[in-house]
């Protein structure tokens, strides 16, 4: 169940057999080799030099490791940039990404394709029947350094090519687009320009069919990627390590050429990327939000269908963020037993060593930098260890009494079109997610369109474009269904719907929005009924026949009934919110443990784990059955117990 990231290429040979013995004493089962290993390969082109990696997998297989070997297209060698700078990506305002750290490329190359091909067929080839190898891992975080959407010669060539084929004529393309508005009309798919470098905003039904295109294209080019492993690498599993709160393509899509999953896990990294409040940040500075894993765990757990791993596990300070403290004594524990408890196969440390040279010397590993002596993470890694060894094969992760629906794209069209600065998706199905959890609630995301069949209570804290399989669904759910401000505001061609928002859903819920308001920061609508709270962010005017809950302080509806389905026409405060949340679990029938911010509870099978983020002692609930802990569960500490 443990695993850790390992570059021999960075360690004299003859650190190896220690190294590898020294990862099995410590408990590890599973280590990432290759993924930015290309130079080394390959030094110059056809010169490979392999015999290196040979001996690397044959040492770790010898100690009885398990091999997740990378493809290495994540890092193009100088000389391939050199000789092919077409495949460099072009910043939004047209200059070109040059080589010197890594995600160096454009999806939309061709060039880029053919050698990324070759090099993972000529890699898939040598080591695909390996008997060390257990699985790959394609490229390394998709996305990660806003490299998803590029402004390129060949990203316009590749637009080009995607809008023919999905529109078949500039007439199609006119009228999908709106171009009659400011004389934006098209004469000929050659007269497409990218959206960007524009004197105001660009049509954004453009930008959206450009995000679209660019996350089909990352779904494609790991697609590639993964049709030559399997043809070489028969009975071997593909994942790819996705990222933290980076929404630029759609993982779904990219994960349905995968087996399982993974994520990277940095929980105060990601502390600084997160629009919390100063307050928070401070609070949560030395153990993060306790949702930020957790709501990657359940996020990426759909992503693979029901498996995944962290494929990258934070297990000291890093060297990326702001700002990168040390974590409290404790933390790197708490998150293991975390991520296991919400279902994680394996929980991968980055890395096995510190590297004393170049961009990451300052992020910790599990050894001191270039020494062969354990960290503080390490040494808690070695204690997860210990207590998995004494605790045994986990339970099955069961489904959660909870759905919430997620969607890629109504990230891109409120980034595309927020109204309000501060509307930002990611952000409003956090706070959603963070008020469950607060509940003791499971949570699990589910995909756009899929079954909501057996969850009593369903969730969305906002769609942009309800599609025909989604209505369908919403439409089937037997369970409660709160469904949030801006959803169905738009269709697939970025209108306002011709029945107005919540369009495919009116029938549904009853309700009409004839107006919105986006709310700057101090203003906020007081709601009162049976919940009450404010409105802060973005407030709608609804038109309805459904009952209604409760109203804002003028009397127009802010939470309505019509059946199993309620609508919330704002984006509520933290009062709000917990009173809506709470009264939809108690509608669905739900049995909740409300539990202090800073403490979390996650069932798996018939154990209930809990973690203390916080400063304060907080005592288990009495008459439990302890497996793990102490009857007070201290800061830092986790706790298991039968349930």
């Amino acid at each position: 169940m443990l695993g850790v990231c390992y570059y021999p290429e960075h360690w004299d040979e003859s650190r190896w057999e220690s190294d590898a013995r020294r990862m099995r004493e410590l408990g590890i089962s599973f280590v990432r080799i290759g993924e930015f290993a290309w130079s080394r390969l390959e030094p110059r082109r056809d010169s490979f030099t392999f015999d290196w990696l040979d001996r690397a997998i044959d040492v770790l297989t010898a100690a009885g490791l398990k091999i997740v070997l990378g493809t290495p297209t994540a890092t193009p060698p100088k000389w391939l940039v050199d000789e092919c700078p077409d495949i460099v990506p072009y910043d939004e305002q047209g200059r070109p990404r040059g080589f010197g750290s890594r995600r160096h490329y454009t999806f939309s190359s061709q060039t880029w394709w053919k050698e990324s091909a070759r090099i993972v067929e000529i890699v898939a080839k040598r080591y695909g029947a390996h008997p060390g190898i257990v699985g790959w891992q394609t490229d390394n975080e998709y996305g990660c350094h806003d490299t998803t959407l590029s402004w390129g010669p060949e990203d316009l060539k590749s637009f080009k090519r995607w809008l023919r084929l999905r529109y078949q004529s500039t007439d199609q393309l006119n009228e999908s687009w709106g171009t009659v508005f400011w004389s934006m009309e098209l004469q000929s798919f050659d007269d497409v320009a990218l959206p960007n470098l524009t004197v105001t905003e660009p049509n954004p039904a453009t930008r959206l069919d450009f995000w679209r295109f660019h996350s089909d294209q990352v779904a494609a080019y790991d697609s590639m990627q993964c049709e030559i492993i399997r043809k070489h690498s028969p009975g071997r599993w593909i994942t790819h390590n996705f990222m933290g709160f980076v929404s630029d393509f759609d993982h779904f899509q990219v994960a349905d050429n995968l087996d399982l999953a993974s994520w990277d896990s940095y929980p105060i990294g990601f502390v600084e990327k997160f629009p919390f409040t100063e307050a928070e940040r401070n609070r949560w500075a030395e153990t993060s939000h306790p949702d930020i894993a957790s709501y990657h765990h359940d996020l990426y757990r759909a992503v693979g269908k029901g498996r995944f791993w962290v494929m990258e596990q934070q297990p000291g300070p890093v060297n990326w963020a702001p700002w990168n403290p040390v974590p409290k004594p404790g933390m790197v524990r708490l998150w293991t037993w975390e991520a296991l408890a919400h279902g994680a196969e394996v929980v991968s440390y980055f890395r096995w060593r510190q590297a004393p040279f170049a961009q990451e010397q300052m992020h910790a590993g599990l050894n001191l930098a270039g020494l062969d002596e354990w960290s503080p993470g390490g040494l808690e890694a070695r204690t997860v260890a210990e207590e998995l060894t004494t605790l045994g094969a986990l339970p099955q992760t069961d489904k959660a009494p909870v759905a919430l629906l997620f969607d890629y794209q109504s990230y891109w069209t409120t980034m595309i079109q927020p109204q309000g600065r501060d509307f930002r998706y990611e952000e409003l199905c956090f706070r959603w997610y963070e008020g469950l959890r607060r509940l003791g609630l499971n949570v699990d995301f589910v995909r756009p369109g899929a079954s909501l069949e057996g969850y009593p209570l369903v969730v969305v804290p906002c769609m942009t474009e309800v599609d025909e399989a989604t209505r369908a669904a919403l439409e089937k759910a037997e369970g409660t269904v709160l469904i949030g401000a801006r959803t169905g505001s738009r269709d697939r061609n970025f209108r306002i719907p011709q029945n107005l928002p919540p369009g495919p859903l009116a029938d549904l819920t009853g309700n009409r929005v004839v107006q919105v308001s986006s709310l700057r920061p101090g203003l906020s609508d007081s709601v009162s009924g049976d919940v009450s709270g404010a409105g802060i962010r973005w407030r709608e005017y609804l038109e309805t026949t459904a009952d209604v809950l409760a109203r804002f302080a003028n009397g127009d509806p802010a939470l309505t009934q019509k059946g199993n389905v309620l609508y919330l026409a704002c984006w509520a405060d933290e009062a709000l919110l917990g009173a809506v949340l709470t009264q939809v679990a108690e509608k669905a029938g739900l049995d909740t443990l409300p539990v202090p911010d800073f403490i979390r509870i996650r069932r798996r099978g018939n154990l209930v784990f809990a973690f203390n983020y916080g400063t304060e002692d907080w005592p288990l609930p009495t008459g439990v059955e302890r497996v793990q802990g102490e009857a007070v569960l201290k800061p830092q500490a986790v706790a298991i117990w039968r349930g």
